[in-house]
């Protein structure tokens, strides 16, 4: 088996309207496969039949790199075909030349089964032992994960595959989870900003309708921005967790503010907090990049400052003609016998907060250049030790900016610090009484959007 069957394969396929399946799914994979929702779903993307892009291929870049694997895919399925819209190691630029049958792809399996597949040997497998690709394209080592649409459906798939016979190890499924929802992500991104511009279109079409149209362009811009902030904070064996966040500006753009919490190795979780500077799509797509390069490099380092530099050159890397740039403050936290250790790094962003039990306060990174402005940031990292009872607190400059309504005063960073002080209670109770305070103080005049997230170890 050689590498040279994906791309002799690739040049043979017929043109997308020709496409006969030749070896048919089982029916219940072809009743998920033929589903109307889904492939209405599909339909949505405008993916079907387009060039190549970047925002795919780097995806499917960092994969196939990542893992070490010669060719690596992301893939929409219809109803009859498996059109590629990433191919990784196959030189075919015609989009009719970028696809095979649905009875031939292995994407069949995953909409059938409504999860990732991952197989070492396809020749031993009894689901795909009979697949075509198998002879036709030398595929023999296959794993992959479903990208869905917003509302959940399977539209094809993020896959990595070799040709020769492996053991996928954990770390290559967990970037193939990674960079598959990244995948699914940029869809989303998409398909809320054309109903957010369609909804514009329709307030500006009649003015009887404007108010109504308005309202809907700002729901979908809560939508959109909601999708770029994770659903729900992990639960973590011993740290209490809590997280704030509020919307700012006229509500109809999405603005930048974001926050995440994900596993690193030798059972490090990262906690990041960040700021996309501009607004409107282009924050949104930034805002995008940073949540799941920040998870893909974690996937592999424990390091604040490492991962934040992958992020910074990420960043001049995907938008090399317009520069973009955030601000961020990473920090990585571990067991230790005596609460977590903490590695805090910062890029422009500012320091995290320490509360010890006791009510005083600590600073907690050091400074760094803002991302995306030179390709070798030098970022450095502070330590320091969570014992129980103690907090960190990570936050955006939409706190620290707020503005009085009354003599436009700065709620600053000694207020902050003197309102930790004064409250004691679990993380949440932290994180709402930051949040209250900054709104008391702006008379609820959000300018900015504010995101805060609170870290305990609580007090045995």
């Amino acid at each position: 088996m050689t590498s040279r069957r994906l791309t002799d394969a690739a040049k043979s396929t017929p043109d997308a309207p020709a496409i006969m399946p030749p070896s048919p799914p089982g029916a219940s994979t072809s009743a998920r496969i033929l589903a109307p929702a889904r492939l209405a779903a599909v339909r949505r993307t405008g993916l079907l039949d387009t060039p190549a892009e970047e925002a795919f291929d780097r995806l499917a870049r960092l994969a196939a790199t990542l893992l070490g694997t010669p060719f690596a895919f992301v893939t929409v399925v219809d109803d009859v075909r498996s059109f590629w819209k990433s191919c990784i190691g196959i030189a075919a630029t015609d989009p009719a030349g970028r696809q095979n049958t649905v009875g031939d792809s292995f994407c069949q399996y995953v909409i059938g089964l409504d999860t990732e597949l991952i197989i070492g040997d396809t020749t031993a497998d009894a689901r795909t032992r009979d697949n075509p690709s198998i002879e036709r394209m030398g595929v023999l080592a296959w794993a992959g994960f479903p990208i869905r649409s917003p509302d959940g459906h399977v539209l094809g798939t993020f896959c990595a595959v070799d040709t020769v016979r492996r053991d996928w190890t954990p770390h290559d499924v967990e970037v193939l989870d990674t960079l598959a929802h990244a995948a699914g992500g940029e869809i989303a991104l998409r398909i809320a900003l054309e109903d957010a511009r369609e909804a514009t279109r329709q307030a500006q079409a009649a003015t009887l309708e404007a108010l109504g149209a308005a309202d809907e362009a700002a729901m979908l811009s809560r939508t959109l921005q909601e999708s770029l902030l994770p659903p729900r904070l992990p639960v973590v064996a011993g740290l209490d967790l809590a997280a704030r966040y509020l919307r700012g500006g006229r509500g109809a753009e999405v603005l930048g503010d974001f926050y995440d919490v994900f596993h690193s190795p030798r059972g490090t979780w990262g906690v990041v907090v960040g700021d996309v500077a501009g607004k409107g799509p282009q924050a949104a797509k930034t805002t995008a990049l940073a949540r799941w390069t920040l998870r893909a490099a974690a996937v592999r380092s424990a390091s604040p400052s490492a991962n934040l530099a992958a992020l910074n050159t990420a960043l001049h890397e995907w938008f090399s003609d317009d520069g973009q740039f955030l601000t961020a403050v990473y920090a990585a936290l571990r067991p230790h016998p005596q609460g977590f250790t903490v590695r805090v790094s910062c890029g422009g962003h500012d320091p995290a907060l320490v509360r010890r039990s006791s009510g005083t306060v600590e600073t907690v990174g050091r400074p760094g250049i803002v991302l995306g402005c030179v390709r070798d940031a030098e970022l450095t990292e502070q330590r320091t030790l969570l014992r129980p009872g103690d907090s960190l607190i990570m936050y955006t400059d939409g706190v620290t900016e707020a503005r009085n309504r009354a003599d436009r005063a700065l709620f600053g960073t000694e207020r902050l610090s003197d309102l930790i002080t004064a409250t004691s209670g679990d993380a949440t109770a932290l994180a709402v009484a930051i949040e209250t305070a900054v709104l008391d103080f702006s008379g609820r005049s959000i300018a900015d959007d504010t995101a805060i997230v609170v870290v305990q170890v609580p007090d045995a």
